[in-house]
């Protein structure tokens, strides 16, 4: 048989029959494809890592001008700042809807059921981006804690706005006074599984040194010399890092150190990745804030929170404090 003949079958060339075959089973791809993706006229936003990540001031004009679709979440304290004005689309969220009293302690964490249903009131959606921003300075701490709770429960890209508020004000972008037009999200699957650690397991920490206690909190409260608990003072052998010193100055707004630089201040204090760390402040917002560094930016393996913290620690007079400074070789024992 001739090579014409050898690639012909039932009278129509394999070559076009290939063809067909490949426009069908690009189009059927295609249809498939579409059907699977949100009825939406915007885009989604990029994808991130697993961990939470920061996102400028410069990337979120970005997305917001390109029109990508994600949730955007205003946490400041004050919720008349809030109505006075607020990032276009933002939704208010006070970070005092997080958490509550438990067995008598103030500030405690909320059920699982809790936080589905209020992610899903403030229409946080699991297929979406959600960016985060407080005021960015002194409450920096309210963005980082609902990223650590969002991420907590499996949301796979959050975002921390870099210098919040007050560097988007500051860089004189566009602000909003109207509220968005929300729609509630289903309420998320999957489980709450934040990365906390309980009193008996830092009581343990203190005893043994076979973990690194790490106090969030203002110097003057470590020492003993303020703080609004009936003791003062911190967990014995702890080390104070205080969260913002994680943050450096840029122009008149506060913006987070370079990875490098972040990573080299906590290894001063022997604060490393090969330790099993406990963090803890006042009521968790802080200690959110090294966590935030240590786990998402600089991708330490063991970061726990005691969510406790210095209010549940201080009231047990059956437990030990220390007063005044550590001395800074204090990590190296662990």
């Amino acid at each position: 048989m001739s090579s014409s003949h050898s690639v012909c079958r039932a009278g129509v060339p394999l070559g076009t029959r290939a063809l067909r075959l490949g426009l069908a089973v690009g189009a059927a791809l295609l249809l498939i494809s579409c059907a699977g993706k949100p009825a939406t006229s915007q885009t989604p936003a990029p994808q991130n890592s697993i961990r939470p990540s920061l996102i400028s001031t410069d990337q979120l004009a970005d997305w917001q001008r390109r029109g990508e679709a994600f949730r955007l979440i205003d946490v400041r304290t004050d919720p008349f700042v809030y109505l006075k004005d607020h990032l276009p689309e933002a939704v208010y969220l006070n970070s005092e809807t997080l958490r509550a009293v438990a067995g008598g302690t103030p500030m405690q964490l909320m059920p699982a059921e809790w936080y589905a249903q209020v992610f899903a009131r403030v229409g946080i959606r699991w297929d979406l981006p959600v960016v985060v921003y407080s005021a960015g300075e002194t409450h920096n701490i309210d963005a980082t804690f609902l990223v650590w709770l969002l991420a907590s429960y499996g949301h796979p890209r959050v975002y921390l706005l870099d210098g919040g508020y007050f560097k988007w004000q500051l860089e004189q972008r566009p602000l909003a006074k109207h509220y968005p037009k929300l729609v509630a999200s289903p309420a998320p699957g999957g489980a709450f599984k934040p990365a906390t650690a309980t009193l008996d397991e830092v009581r343990s920490a203190a005893e043994r040194r076979d973990m690194v206690l790490v106090d969030a909190r203002p110097p003057d409260q470590f020492g003993g010399e303020a703080g609004a608990q009936m003791r003062r003072g911190h967990i014995p052998g702890a080390i104070n890092h205080y969260w913002q010193d994680d943050l450096e100055q840029e122009g008149f707004g506060r913006v987070w150190k370079p990875a490098d630089a972040l990573r080299a201040t906590y290894a001063a204090q022997g604060i490393t990745p090969d330790k099993r760390l406990i963090l803890y402040c006042n009521s968790t917002t802080e200690a959110s804030h090294v966590f935030f560094a240590l786990k998402y930016l600089l991708g330490y393996p063991d970061v726990r929170i005691y969510t406790g913290a210095w209010t549940e620690w201080a009231e047990r007079s059956d437990l030990p404090i220390e007063s005044g400074a550590a001395p800074s070789q204090a990590a190296g024992r662990h």
